[in-house]
């Protein structure tokens, strides 16, 4: 090389030197160059820039992860949206009543013709001559039902305890206390009346009993009541369709004790009373 060469030659490397210089810089400094922020940590994890801000790389998801749960995956609820409530058992049909069990086995048909009916049918009044409680004790049916039926009793003496003279009755027909006395003008205040009439029965199935079953039904303690006698008079021979105790609060053991009667002796009742029957019951 000639002596003229060697400026040309200096010149050149120090352009040369100097694009390299800054090929190097440009590197050094451009976006997602190295600097001490990504240097790896002792665990092996790269830090974050301090000026680093997390960009959003989908769709937020609905599910949601209880802390300390990492495996459990349950469908999260706003808790502003309310769930399908879970229907609850259905309530238990109230209970039947074993008076209202047994009206629906009794027969329901019509009133039967009264014809024939005589109140001897049933045997004399208050026989003892009967195979029902208290049948055949020696005492009659009458004064059998008054010492079962009222309190504060005194007895007739030399009847071997069978006669009530005196006594107080709690009359279930209308509430009231009345004071009983034996004798002509005052036995009448209490009568026996029979809940299932002798004449309603006779009407319906009575008439096909034989007589000692009609004797029965005529004694029967479940089918007497010690009452007050004014109104056992205005009762008559009347059934549940017609005639109920002034006492509401004795209406369904009156109802009650008529459906056990029929029910022992095979009558039936008629679409009115049975009708009447379950009206009461079902208030009970």
């Amino acid at each position: 090389m000639s002596q003229a060469d060697r400026p040309s030659l200096r010149r050149w490397l120090w352009i040369v030197g100097l694009a390299v210089l800054i090929v190097v810089a440009f590197v050094a400094l451009a976006p997602g160059g190295r600097d001490e922020s990504d240097a790896v940590t002792a665990e092996g994890l790269t830090s974050v820039p301090r000026s680093w801000t997390p960009t959003p790389t989908g769709p937020v998801t609905s599910t949601w992860r209880p802390s300390g749960s990492p495996s459990a995956t349950p469908t999260w609820r706003p808790s502003a949206t309310p769930t399908a409530a879970t229907p609850s058992a259905a309530a238990p049909e109230p209970a039947v009543s074993p008076a209202l069990a047994t009206l629906a086995t009794l027969p329901v048909k019509g009133r039967a013709p009264k014809t024939g009916y005589d109140r001897e049918l049933f045997g004399s009044a208050w026989t003892d001559d009967v195979t029902v409680q208290f049948g055949r004790n020696g005492c009659d049916t009458r004064n059998d039902i008054l010492k079962r039926d009222l309190i504060d009793l005194s007895l007739v003496p030399a009847t071997r305890d069978c006669t009530v003279r005196t006594g107080t009755l709690n009359d279930p027909y209308t509430g009231r206390t009345i004071f009983f006395q034996r004798g002509a003008d005052t036995s009448a205040a209490v009568q026996i009346d029979h809940i299932v009439a002798l004449s309603d029965a006779w009407q319906k199935g009575a008439q096909q009993l034989d007589e000692q079953t009609r004797r029965n039904l005529a004694n029967d303690p479940r089918n007497l009541q010690a009452v007050d006698g004014p109104t056992n008079q205005g009762k008559g021979d009347s059934d549940a369709a017609s005639w109920l105790p002034p006492n509401r609060a004795y209406r369904c053991t009156y109802v009650s004790r008529q459906i056990e009667v029929k029910a022992a002796y095979g009558l039936w009742v008629t679409p009115e009373e049975r009708d009447a029957m379950t009206r009461v019951l079902s208030e009970c």
